[in-house]
């Protein structure tokens, strides 16, 4: 029998990352809510120097110096301590590979970033869901799910998919549960979102530990999505250990101007963050108003809403109905989250229309 290249059994268990869907079962383009992206776009600075262009021929700076320093400036952070990634996935992917492999353990709570599993499976170590607190991390359940095989964990903080939030006292009780060998990832992809004291705190306990890593994205409230621009901070040897293995130009010229453009924005930041708030908190009523039709709003600190369908109407009814009214949401059964559907703030004529169709639609049924 002729031999063939054989994928390894680690990459052959991994389920491709899915991401939000922009088009209907029929091909229609619909109102992209499935992405978390921002739906007031980006800053009008970084805009202009997106549409300046660049010099295609020329390499980036591998070490994206002007952009750690404009970081290390706005936070208070040293730039030296800085990592910028191709979007904040690459530096979680980069993490569980420098400080996991082969017979070690990548530890989440249940309901997690479906990034993380595929960041343990790809360096071959085990991925260990903890058990949940109502969609949410908890941390006593964390710590009983360590072991001597631990090596990573990952926390989103606020979490994706289902937009709960650990408080600062909550992350330091975990941080001080963990053995020393272990690195804690606190993947802040939505902190911005939140207060800026909440916000700080992890980036202040990656200042004074050893075994913290902060990560964080341009993707989200800064609407920089299409240019893959991310950043973490930590302890110089895990900085160390995840420049060692990163593409060697993997944010490129126009994300790092882009990226300084948009950091410096801060009254977009601010526009964008009380926008969010505005309707996240309309929309949130709204489906709470529905409880007696069994639907549920999770608690949500992140710019999305993970609605649970406990009642007659499914979320995969819901689903359809919304793409039927020109809306895409994310529906996650892949991840436990069959009855429930994961809808990002969008304008507030998007949130007033997903939240009359869902009305209509749970009206057709009798109530709870």
């Amino acid at each position: 029998m002729e031999k063939t290249p054989q994928i390894k059994p680690w990459i052959a268990d991994i389920h491709a990352y899915v991401p939000g869907r922009a088009t209907g079962s029929d091909g229609k383009v619909l109102t992209k809510l499935s992405a978390n992206e921002n739906p007031l776009g980006c800053s009008e600075d970084a805009l202009a120097v997106l549409a300046a262009g660049h010099e295609p021929a020329r390499y980036p700076d591998p070490d994206a110096a002007n952009l750690r320093a404009v970081l290390g400036e706005l936070h208070g952070l040293d730039p030296a301590r800085i990592v910028c990634g191709t979007g904040s996935d690459e530096l979680l992917n980069l993490a569980a590979q420098a400080f996991a492999g082969p017979g070690d353990e990548v530890l989440f709570p249940r309901y997690s970033f479906s990034v993380y599993p595929i960041a343990a499976r790809r360096c071959g170590a085990d991925p260990v869901e903890a058990e949940d607190a109502d969609y949410g991390a908890d941390v006593d359940a964390l710590l009983a799910a360590v072991t001597d095989r631990t090596r990573v964990v990952f926390i989103a903080n606020p979490n994706n998919p289902t937009g709960s939030y650990l408080p600062p006292r909550e992350i330091e009780r975990l941080h001080a549960g963990l053995r020393g060998d272990i690195l804690l990832v606190l993947d802040q992809a939505y902190a911005e979102y939140l207060e800026d004291a909440e916000a700080a705190h992890a980036l202040a306990l990656a200042e004074r530990t050893q075994n913290v890593l902060v990560t964080r994205t341009f993707s989200k409230i800064y609407g920089l999505a299409g240019e893959r621009i991310g950043w973490g901070y930590g302890a110089p040897p895990l900085v160390d250990a995840l420049n060692r293995i990163r593409g060697p130009f993997n944010v490129t010229q126009s994300g790092q101007r882009a990226a300084i453009a948009a950091a410096r924005d801060t009254g977009f930041i601010d526009r964008s963050r009380e926008h969010n708030a505005n309707e996240r908190t309309r929309f949130a009523q709204r489906m709470a108003a529905l409880g007696n039709h069994g639907i549920r709003p999770l608690p949500s600190e992140a710019n999305f809403v993970l609605v649970l369908f406990e009642g007659e109407l499914s979320a995969g009814d819901a689903l359809h109905g919304l793409a039927e009214r020109g809306y895409a949401v994310r529906h996650l059964p892949s991840q436990g989250l069959g009855h429930g559907l994961r809808i990002t703030i969008g304008t507030a004529e998007d949130m007033d229309a997903i939240a009359a169709a869902i009305a209509e639609m749970a009206g057709r049924h009798p109530a709870g």
